[in-house]
């Protein structure tokens, strides 16, 4: 039995690096939440379409997709410039959007990956408020939410996060520090990503931590505040794609940019909705998007 695993093993491996040798074949990664799964069958159906051979590789954290692409096993993914950037490079200097895409893209043509255009889509963190607190108080931006704050000292201010955001060093307390708010200990309330969201739906909290194109954002009617002062990073989708596959598909490129000009917030932020609060597959949506937008 343990022979025939081994076997098996050596097949599925010489199979991965066999698609990416080959001119047609293309390995696709992706990563385990929902963005991540409709960018990668809106890829993997466009480019079956123009006659690549797609092999896809999703459910994958950030770490290890990146690990598998640098050591050849996977040809392309979606990745995200703030997460090159901090995560992989360990940039801790803050850098624009256009600074931060030029940095990562610098440093990974050094290990053969190749940065092509960045997507106007923007999956960063933001504050949210229910929608009908956003139109109450006319508050559409970070700061001035923090005048309103300063304005009320005596009124308690519940801010729900998940726990990560609350303690590490790049989180609450520099965000703090940035728009001039202060959160006592009460009013930071610690809890799972996804009960933010349900939080704020059932007004549990008036404001919390969120992605900005998560889809229960538009699902549950949270409207996200202007980041003013640019606090939080960018991080821009980007096609990347290993070097020796650009040179075997020399029409690759072009393809990848027009996809990726082709995404924005209001686009992914209206899929993922469609996929996490209306039950639509992954695979409709994804055959939607490419019926409704003319691609090379």
């Amino acid at each position: 039995m343990l022979k025939r695993w081994l076997a098996l093993a050596t097949i599925v491996a010489a199979g991965l690096q066999g698609a990416s040798a080959h001119a047609a074949g293309l390995v696709l990664g992706g990563k385990n939440f929902t963005e991540q799964y409709v960018l990668v069958e809106i890829t993997s159906q466009y480019l079956r379409s123009k006659g690549y051979t797609v092999d896809e590789r999703t459910g994958l954290g950030s770490v290890l997709m990146r690990s598998a692409q640098e050591h050849g096993q996977i040809d392309l993914a979606w990745e995200y410039t703030g997460t090159a950037a901090i995560v992989y490079n360990k940039i801790t200097e803050k850098l624009d959007p256009k600074t931060m895409y030029e940095r990562v893209k610098e440093l990974d043509a050094k290990r053969g990956l190749v940065w092509l255009d960045a997507s106007p889509l923007n999956n960063t963190y933001a504050l949210g408020l229910p929608q009908q607190v956003a139109e109450k108080t006319g508050i559409r931006t970070v700061s001035q939410l923090a005048e309103k704050m300063k304005a009320e000292p005596g009124k308690k201010h519940v801010f729900a996060m998940d726990a990560e955001f609350a303690n590490r060093p790049d989180g609450l307390k520099p965000l703090e520090a940035a728009y001039g708010m202060d959160f006592s200990r009460p009013e930071v309330r610690q809890m799972d990503p996804g009960l933010v969201y349900t939080a704020l739906h059932n007004n549990q909290v008036a404001l919390g931590l969120i992605y900005t194109t998560d889809g229960r954002v538009k699902g549950f009617d949270i409207v996200p505040l202007e980041d003013d002062l640019h606090y939080f990073p960018a991080y821009n989708a980007t096609p990347v794609v290993r070097k020796p596959v650009l040179d075997q598909n020399p029409k690759l490129a072009a393809q990848l940019n027009a996809l990726s000009a082709a995404l924005n917030n209001d686009v992914v932020l209206e899929m993922n909705k469609q996929i996490d609060i209306d039950g639509k597959s992954v695979q409709a949506v994804a055959a939607d998007f490419l019926r409704t937008h003319k691609l090379p």
